[in-house]
């Protein structure tokens, strides 16, 4: 089986061989106890490259087994969805396969080996590929880019698209929006931003260099604004700090935490000095 040209040789170094050995033995089993693999990291099957091989398969029909196990309501696909998928479209009852005793490691290692050697991987199922190898073999980008063959760059590039918003990423998976487009969107972090930046994509034909300068422009306003609103802040709690220094005669500091919440830390020099301040607390004014 070939290595996807974009993964590097090195992949096959990771997991066992899934090309069936000669000593297996291929059995027929009913197209409708096959399952498939639940650890497929494969999202999208084109239609068309599905139809395409059903047409090949009902003319010459399917000249590599599938992989499988048994399972407690019939068999597992270990390797060869695309070929279960068009053996189903061409109308096949049954299909040749060669069972094997696999653990849960195993399918996992199974799922993840095939479509890294597939070549048609979109940008988004190459990602998902690479965190899984990482997290498989516990791993760094710089590590397992040297396995490889690549830069860390490279495989940083295709991880982070992973942090962008599920919508986003299907239209990457979908081929309507470029991997680019969507590296450039990473610093957009409000989803109402992102859909309408999406929209001006598709509707204005914008290219990467042009979505650069208006992601830009948009990080720029928000910085600007943020220190406004941080500038306005400060003067809010510095006056306040100021009242209540003059009430209660000591240093006095309020602090901000998160989402508007804070902390007022009133210094006191020792117990008389904190029953004097508890006993203006409990005033009334």
């Amino acid at each position: 089986m070939q290595v996807a040209k974009g993964l590097g040789r090195g992949i096959n170094v990771f997991f066992p061989d899934l090309d069936v050995k000669e000593e297996e033995t291929i059995q027929e089993i009913t197209i409708t106890e096959l399952r498939p693999n639940p650890y497929q990291p494969r999202k999208h099957f084109n239609k068309e490259a599905i139809q395409e091989l059903s047409a090949s398969i009902k003319e010459h029909g399917i000249l590599q087994p599938l992989i499988a196990r048994k399972s407690i309501k019939g068999y597992e696909i270990v390797a060869g969805e695309r070929r279960y998928r068009a053996a189903k479209e061409a109308g096949l009852e049954k299909v040749p396969a060669v069972v094997r005793q696999l653990n849960e490691q195993q399918m996992m290692e199974f799922a993840l080996l095939e479509n890294l050697q597939r070549e048609d991987l979109n940008p988004m199922e190459e990602a998902m590929a690479y965190q899984m190898l990482m997290n498989e073999l516990n791993v760094t980008q710089e590590q397992l880019a040297k396995r490889l063959g690549k830069s860390r760059p490279y495989i940083a590039n295709y991880t982070r698209l992973l942090s962008l918003p599920s919508f986003v990423q299907d239209m990457i998976a979908n081929g309507q929006l470029s991997m680019a487009h969507g590296r450039t969107l990473l610093t957009i972090k409000d989803e109402e931003q992102l859909k309408s930046l999406l929209k001006r994509i598709e509707k204005e034909g914008l290219n990467v260099r042009q979505l650069e300068k208006i992601v830009q422009e948009i990080n720029q306003s928000v910085s600007r604004e943020t220190k406004q609103v941080k500038k306005e802040r400060n003067i809010f709690f510095i006056e306040r700090e100021t009242f209540l220094r003059e009430k209660f005669g000591t240093d006095v500091k309020i602090k901000e935490t998160k989402k508007e919440k804070g902390k007022i830390e009133i210094e006191f020099f020792n117990k008389e000095d904190l029953n004097r301040i508890l006993e203006l607390l409990a005033q009334k004014n």
